[in-house]
C-alpha cells in the first residue's frame, strides 16, 4: 500500500465510535502508516487498539496513550472527535458549555505539545464554536483548522435523490452554509438534478414548493433523525467525511463539500462558519458565497446565531471578549475570503 504520508495523525476520541470508525477509515484509505489513537478512557482504548491491530492491516504502525502529551508530541495531523456525544432530547447547543471547556484545553495542549501541526479538523458539537475555541488557544493560523460541516449538504443531496428516485451522483453541488445546527442556511441556487438547476424545479409539478420546504425541515433535523432509528447519534457518516477532509490536507484529493472555516472580513466577523472552501496541502482557503436574497437572509440568520453561541461562550468566561484575541492568537484579526 502506498500512504499520502509517512507523517503522524492523531485520533483524539478514538475509543467512542466515531473516533474508533476515523481510524479505520484513516487506514483503509491508506493515509499513513503513522497512526496514534488517544483518548483518556483507557480500557475502551485499548479495546479499540485491539480491535484493529487484530485487523491484520499490513504495514500499520498503530499507537495507542491515554497520555495526551505522548499522544500530540510530534503530531502533524489531528481530528478531534473527543468531546460529550449528542443525547435523545439535546440540540447541539446543549453541548455547549461543557464541550467548549473541552475545546480550550485540547487548544492549550496543541501549543504545549505539537505547535508545528500542519491541519487540525475539529468535529465535535457544536463544532462551529469548539473549532474557533481550538483555533483561538492553539495559536495556528486560520487555514490550519477546519470543522466539520460536510454532513448537512451530504444529507440535502440524499433526501433530494430520496425524493425524486434518482441516484444521488446525479445531484451536483447540493450545498448549506453558515451553522452546523438548526440554524443552517439551506442552498437551492447551486443544486442542480440532472444537470438542470433545482431553482428551476421547485415550485412545478416535479417539486411543489411546500415539498421543498419539507425536505429542508429533514435535513435541518437529520441528526435528530438518526438519534430516534438508532438511539444514539451519528458516526459512520461524520467519520468518513472528516478523514476525507484531513486526506485533502495531506494532499489527496480535493475535498467535495463545504468545510467550517474561520471567516473574518466586512460581512462575516471572527466566526468559525460553513463555507465553500478548498483544502490541500497549504490549508483551507474559503470563497464567498452568494445566493438567491432569501438564501442570502438565511445565511445572515445563521451567522447571527452563530455570534451569539461565540458571545455565550465568552460570557462564560472559556473565551475573552473578542478584542484581547490576538493576544492569545494574532492570526485571528487577519481578513479571509
Amino acid at each position: 500500500m502506498e500512504f499520502l504520508t509517512n507523517e503522524k495523525l492523531v485520533i483524539v476520541g478514538a475509543a467512542g465510535m466515531i473516533g474508533s470508525n476515523m481510524a479505520q477509515t484513516a487506514i483503509m484509505m491508506g493515509l499513513t502508516p503513522n497512526i496514534c489513537l488517544y483518548d483518556p478512557y483507557a480500557p475502551a482504548l485499548e479495546g479499540v487498539a485491539e480491535e484493529l491491530l487484530q485487523c491484520g492491516f499490513e504495514k500499520m504502525g498503530i499507537t495507542y496513550t491515554s497520555d495526551v502529551k505522548e499522544a500530540l508530541s510530534g503530531a502533524k495531523y489531528i481530528v478531534n472527535s473527543g468531546g460529550a456525544a449528542r443525547k435523545a432530547g439535546m440540540t447541539r447547543e446543549d453541548l455547549l458549555k461543557g464541550n467548549a471547556a473541552i475545546a480550550e484545553q485540547f487548544g492549550k495542549d496543541v501549543k504545549a505539545y505539537c505547535p508545528d501541526v500542519k491541519h487540525i479538523t475539529v468535529i465535535f458539537n457544536p463544532a462551529d464554536i469548539t473549532g474557533l475555541i481550538t483555533l483561538l488557544y492553539s495559536g495556528l493560523k486560520p487555514s490550519q483548522v477546519t470543522t466539520l460541516a460536510a454532513l448537512d449538504s451530504t444529507r440535502l443531496r440524499n433526501e433530494l435523490a430520496k425524493y425524486f428516485g434518482v441516484p444521488a451522483d446525479e445531484l451536483k453541488n447540493c450545498r448549506t452554509y453558515g451553522g452546523h445546527g438548526e440554524q443552517m442556511a439551506v442552498f437551492a441556487s447551486t443544486t442542480t438534478v440532472d444537470g438542470k438547476p433545482l431553482t428551476e424545479i421547485i415550485g412545478t409539478e416535479q417539486l411543489p414548493s411546500g415539498d421543498w420546504e419539507e425536505i429542508k425541515s429533514k435535513v435541518v433535523q437529520g441528526g435528530k433523525r438518526i438519534i430516534e432509528l438508532r438511539g444514539r447519534s451519528s458516526f459512520q457518516s461524520p467519520s468518513y467525511l472528516s478523514i476525507e477532509m484531513i486526506a485533502a490536507a495531506m494532499g489527496g484529493k480535493p475535498f467535495r463539500w463545504p468545510a467550517g472555516v474561520y471567516v473574518n472580513n466586512d460581512r462575516f466577523s471572527h466566526i468559525m462558519m460553513a463555507m465553500e472552501t478548498s483544502i490541500t496541502k497549504d490549508g483551507v482557503k474559503c470563497m464567498p458565497v452568494k445566493g438567491t436574497p432569501e438564501e442570502e437572509s438565511a445565511l445572515e440568520q445563521s451567522y447571527r446565531h452563530l455570534c451569539t453561541l461565540r458571545d455565550e461562550v465568552i460570557s462564560m468566561g472559556v473565551m475573552p471578549p473578542i478584542d484581547q484575541w490576538s493576544k492569545l492568537n494574532p492570526y485571528l484579526d487577519e481578513k479571509t475570503c
